[in-house]
């Protein structure tokens, strides 16, 4: 069986992170998202893979190349356009010479979905097209999908308002396909699988069915459920690989790293490959990337630190990001809900506000 990973979106709800970054290749306790979907798919046995690409290309393309070192092998389909979630699917379909049951997956959402049981309920109802669902508190921001008895789709009802969502199952953004919904999808132009494809299937009543699923799945849209994707992961709540050695109940360390004995770490925390952290600091639910450095006495809680940033000596940083390639000053104080993108300077004694957002290089 093969695989198309949607990749070559914006991701603009991470703003300004994505600003930089393509959004698959943000960081999950310190891997990239889409290889969290790359190693899903090797788990499940599917080596085969196509993705699209379209903003910051280059980012993808260096960092996974063919996917030998992940075990697969992956070929790129470049939108010069955007076609949509649809037109971009048949498109990759055709680089991959798809011609029988396959699986699409967005690759900016972390989970841990029996992708077997998945296709196994596909190909017990027969199904043309089967949607992956979870059931969610709040529909605001997802595509409910409503059943019959049997697991059919019989409607769609596109981000509901709160108490107007006629289902609380949303669609996942992972199907089942069999190779004859291609030939329903116009070439060349945009065409999504949400508001056009699905209701046409609906209508006509093509064998179109949503299997709910039970495992872990986060679509690690904005900056709460991003923090949140990254604690779920270290908590156990998502059954991936985490990068370095657990040395503790809830911490894990990468390697060659500088760690004082008196830093404290609380939590769960993960320190990525390289990294120092000063004497007195105290890091309670952190994530650390390769080579960081945390100064003397720095506070931190609920955050992320990307790989390759300086956090100086006495500063406070709660429940935020902070990109690559940073510098922040002694003394800083950054408040919750702020967003630090790349290569950004915060000089010494500087005070962020709450939900702070920082461009790429901004000096502050």
């Amino acid at each position: 069986m093969k695989a198309l990973i949607m990749a070559a979106g914006y991701g603009t709800r991470l703003d300004p992170l994505t600003l930089a970054v393509p959004k698959p290749m943000v960081p999950i306790v310190n891997k990239p998202t889409m290889q969290h979907n790359l190693e899903l798919l090797h788990r499940n046995g599917i080596k085969q893979i196509v993705t699209n690409i379209h903003y910051h290309p280059e980012q993808l393309k260096n960092y996974f190349a063919d996917g030998g070192k992940f075990g697969v092998h992956l070929l790129y389909s470049y939108e010069e356009t955007l076609l949509g979630t649809a037109g971009g699917v048949k498109r990759m379909a055709k680089i991959g010479a798809v011609n029988d049951t396959f699986l699409v997956l967005s690759s900016d959402a972390l989970t841990d979905i029996n992708l077997k049981k998945l296709v196994a309920f596909h190909k017990s109802k027969k199904a043309l097209a089967t949607i992956a669902l979870t059931a969610v508190e709040d529909t605001s921001e997802f595509g409910v999908v409503v059943l019959e008895d049997g697991g059919r789709v019989k409607a769609f009802q596109e981000k509901p308002k709160p108490g107007q969502a006629l289902s609380n199952l949303v669609n996942t953004g992972i199907y089942v396909f069999e190779p004859e919904i291609l030939e329903m999808i116009p070439p060349d132009q945009f065409f999504d699988f949400g508001r056009e494809l699905f209701p046409k299937l609906v209508e006509k009543k093509d064998r179109i069915f949503g299997c709910r699923v039970v495992e872990y799945w986060s679509d690690v849209g904005g900056l709460s459920s991003y923090i949140r994707a990254n604690y779920d992961a270290m908590q156990g709540n998502v059954q991936i690989v985490i990068p370095g050695k657990k040395i503790a109940s809830h911490t894990w360390m990468g390697k060659n790293c500088q760690i004082d004995d008196s830093a404290k770490f609380e939590g769960d925390v993960i320190v990525g490959d390289g990294c120092v952290v000063g004497r007195g600091a105290v890091l309670k639910n952190v994530v650390l990337g390769d080579r960081s450095v945390i100064g003397p006495g720095a506070q931190m809680s609920d955050s992320i630190i990307w790989s390759d940033s300086f956090i100086g000596q006495n500063t406070s940083i709660e429940k935020s990001v902070v990109g690559n390639w940073c510098h922040v000053g002694r003394e800083v104080k950054i408040a919750p809900d702020s967003i630090i993108s790349n290569r950004c300077i915060i000089r010494a004694a500087a005070q962020l506000t709450e939900g702070t957002r920082l461009k790429p290089n901004e000096i502050l």
